[in-house]
């Protein structure tokens, strides 16, 4: 029994008909594009352009139609999408995959200029992780082609290396090679490689090397929650168990034990045995690095981003800092004439504030105009302050015997723990390549991978190896110098930093050039291998930026940042 239904249609049980009626619209499409383009013009164009008007391209002739005129762009396409076609064009298809249509490279070659001005500036995870995929030839201009990479002082998160050869040394280590391995580390044994291992599966000194290279330093260890990064890790902390968040014994026994051990570790790196090593809290970063580093001839600490209360209560604690980036900047204009410093402003505005005042008093207004309360001038005067916090401009250094009365600051600063949330009552995370009281030994963790990519004769196999987890500058290179012994001195890495840190890449200002002999003589009980201090105590080229692609071939490294 059939019901009624409003809207139903009985011909839409005869596919016939549909078909026909696509097929009728089909030869009228086609007939139209055949046509003649002034016969498809409405009557009023052919007769403006008959009168010789220059008009622009009729939408419905090109669109709909088909026509040769290139389509409008889309006025909602995002501007920054250079870099996902890009990268989908480097990843995803074959290199015999047909161009795009014209209208497709119309539409993004207005995009050129601005893709090419932000590549640098792009900080977030979704386009750097889309940006390492990206080869030096289509978007990027190495830096520098050279055999050893420049100091990278930022922490990075993850390390993803591939290459031709696999690494099956890498895995499953015996039980002897990994105990070899910890005891090189603590007792700061030098290795050194060869040049290139014929079968890198079979050496062990490879094998220990590597387990050397895996270990790092931490404290406090707590192993169901993740201690490093600290910033914006209220997520991953959230529903894990936090016995002390209610517990103010608890939390002053936690305190107590994380003041031991940063006194211990600025001790070390007071006594030149510890080259540096970090404090990660819940709002910024701290480096501190011992004396010969960076070109520094004083121990120094950077800390970033920090806020403009943070700086005023450092300043109350009598603690004398710069900003760099700062200083820089307004260098940089007093010498190109463009601009003036922050105090020059501040000082004309301030003059400026007190003549239309006294301008007022003459005039005999002063009572009928309402002038700015303390605190709207104050606010004023702050707002370039503030404006920079949480910024990588907002690093500050501190110098010399100034980081002795910072230590005090941070083990005595209330702010240094979150009082709420997930990581309430948790003290801050130390990081260091070395061992110090109180700290608890713990390893990156490394699996490698193989996959078959495509290729023109068919598929080949592609090896890769991901370590994930605090990787310091030390690591990173001594990492570097395994894989060009094993890997025939090819291979190709990309390098996900913890942006708040890749600041800490900035040049210091000089103060005299030290001696590389001296330095190294008085750094050699640190704990890093002799070449991997060479390299850190080189001065920092990257600035705000931090490594974050590197390609070796035949031993020459391209990096990028």
């Amino acid at each position: 029994m059939a019901f009624s239904v409003p809207g139903y249609s009985p011909s839409f049980k005869r596919p016939p008909e549909i078909v026909r009626l696509r097929r009728r619209r089909s030869r009228s499409q086609k007939a139209a594009a055949s046509s003649p383009l002034e016969l498809r013009e409405p009557t009023p164009r052919r007769a403006a352009l008959a009168a010789g008007l220059l008009l622009r391209p009729f939408p419905a002739a090109a669109g709909r139609i088909g026509g040769p005129t290139a389509a409008r762009r889309n006025p909602f396409a995002r501007l920054d999408n250079r870099l996902r076609v890009a990268a989908e064009a480097s990843d995803g298809l074959p290199r015999s995959h047909p161009e795009a249509p014209s209208s497709f490279s119309d539409t993004n070659q207005e995009n050129d200029m601005l893709w090419e001005e932000t590549l640098s500036e792009r900080t977030t995870a979704t386009e750097l992780s889309q940006a390492s995929h990206i080869s030096f030839s289509e978007l990027d201009t190495p830096f520098s082609e050279n055999t050893e990479l420049p100091v990278d002082w930022s922490i990075k998160t993850r390390l993803l290396v591939t290459s031709s050869q696999p690494f099956t040394w890498a895995d499953h280590l015996k039980a002897q090679e990994e105990a070899q391995g910890l005891v090189q580390h603590c007792r700061a044994t030098e290795v050194t490689l060869p040049q290139s291992i014929k079968d890198p599966k079979l050496s062990t000194e490879l094998r220990c090397a590597f387990q050397q290279s895996l270990i790092y330093w931490l404290h406090p260890a707590l192993s169901w929650l993740p201690l490093f990064p600290r910033i914006g890790a209220d997520r991953k902390m959230a529903g894990k168990t936090i016995p002390w968040s209610n517990d103010e014994t608890m939390q002053h026994i936690l305190m107590s034990d994380w003041s031991v051990s940063f006194t211990s570790l600025y001790n070390l790196l007071k006594t030149k045995l510890c080259p540096y090593f970090y404090v990660c809290t819940y709002q910024f970063t701290v480096l501190f690095r011992a004396a010969g580093f960076a070109g520094s001839n004083v121990i120094t600490a950077l800390i970033s981003p920090t806020t403009r209360g943070l700086r005023e209560a450092m300043k109350n604690e009598g603690i004398e800092f710069s900003l760099p980036l700062i200083e820089e900047n307004d260098q940089k204009k007093k010498a190109h004439g463009t601009s003036m410093g922050l105090g020059e402003e501040q000082a004309i505005s301030d003059e400026d504030e007190e003549e239309s005042f006294s301008w007022l008093e003459e005039m005999g207004v002063q009572d009928k105009i309402k002038k700015p309360d303390i605190h709207s001038i104050k606010l004023r005067k702050e707002k370039h302050e503030v404006q920079m916090d949480h910024r990588p401009e907002s690093v500050v250094l501190v110098k010399g015997i100034n980081t002795f009365t910072l230590l005090n600051f941070l083990i005595n600063c209330k702010s240094l723990v979150a009082t709420s949330g997930a990581q309430a009552g948790l003290p801050p995370t130390l990081l260091s390549p070395v061992a110090f009281r109180g700290a608890t030994m713990q390893m990156l963790k490394a699996r490698s991978i193989n996959v078959k990519t495509q290729a023109l004769s068919g598929y080949k196999d592609q090896f890769s190896m991901e370590i994930t987890g605090p990787i310091m500058p030390h690591a990173l290179h001594s990492m570097t110098m395994l894989l060009k012994s094993s890997q025939s001195g090819s291979f190709s890495a990309g390098l996900y930093p913890h942006e708040p840190t890749a600041v800490f890449n900035i040049r210091l200002p000089l103060e005299k050039i030290l001696d590389k002999e001296v330095v190294h003589k008085e750094l050699t009980n640190c704990g890093l291998h002799p070449k991997t201090l060479e390299q850190l105590s080189q001065i920092p080229l990257l600035g705000k930026s931090s490594l974050r692609k590197v390609e070796m071939n035949d031993y020459m490294c391209n990096w990028r940042s």
